[in-house]
């Protein structure tokens, strides 16, 4: 699933072909041993996913009538809390997976918590606890006290992920692009340094830093 979501990221759509190829192959592999062990096969799966797409879209498979976006995530929210009592999943937190990426699975957990009205008013709230969170890392490290550093870059981020849904911002996408900006730029800098019949071990962090910042001016330049 990963590979797909970077070919899609790179726009290499015969990759993504090949990519979605593979994860199909996923899918129909782990169908066929299930069917192999009497537990379910193909048509079984195909059939699950058409009837919650139903279930979950009345106003476009029934007669339901909405009114806008709002009204439509208030409706799915509340056909999903009658799925949850169904599979006695009381809580709202019920059935988040626990193997989800850490920022995707905090997204999950806020947006479920804003639905019901337990949330921040406004992104300039968020920022404020940011600022706080940060300010009890300093205290944390100040006491050099492992398992609390631990929980306070956890609390910031909380607070990042937080952050970004107000601004609409998706977490995941936001951090592996800055991911591959640096990989880019560490990759130019290997570039410069061969060019230069170096090797990277020759350079302080000094001199790094310096070829670092010649190449994200190179950039604002461009």
């Amino acid at each position: 699933a990963y590979e797909v979501i970077e070919t899609i990221d790179q726009k290499d759509y015969d990759k993504f072909e090949e990519e979605l190829g593979d994860l199909l192959m996923q899918v129909l592999l782990n169908a066929q041993i299930a069917k192999d062990e009497g537990r379910f096969d193909i048509l079984g799966v195909i059939k699950k996913i058409s009837e919650k797409l139903i279930r979950r879209h009345p106003h476009v498979f029934g007669d339901l009538i909405v009114k806008d976006s709002q009204e439509i995530l208030q409706n799915w929210e509340r056909i999903k809390s009658e799925e949850r009592a169904e599979k006695d999943e009381n809580s709202l937190m019920d059935g988040i997976p626990i193997n989800l990426p850490a920022l995707i699975q905090a997204r999950k957990v806020q947006s479920r918590a804003s639905r019901v009205g337990f949330d921040w008013d406004k992104a300039e709230d968020v920022i404020k606890k940011v600022d706080e969170e940060i300010i009890e890392l300093k205290e944390s490290l100040n006491k050099l006290d492992k398992e609390s550093i631990e929980e306070e870059i956890g609390d910031i981020l909380f607070s990042i992920v937080n952050l970004s849904r107000f601004l609409e911002v998706e977490p995941e996408g936001a951090l592996r692009k800055t991911t591959a900006k640096f990989i880019k730029r560490f990759r130019k800098m290997e570039s410069i340094i061969a060019n230069k019949g170096k090797s990277i071990t020759d350079f302080d962090l000094a001199g790094l830093d310096e070829i670092w910042d010649s190449i994200k001016e190179d950039e604002q330049r461009s």
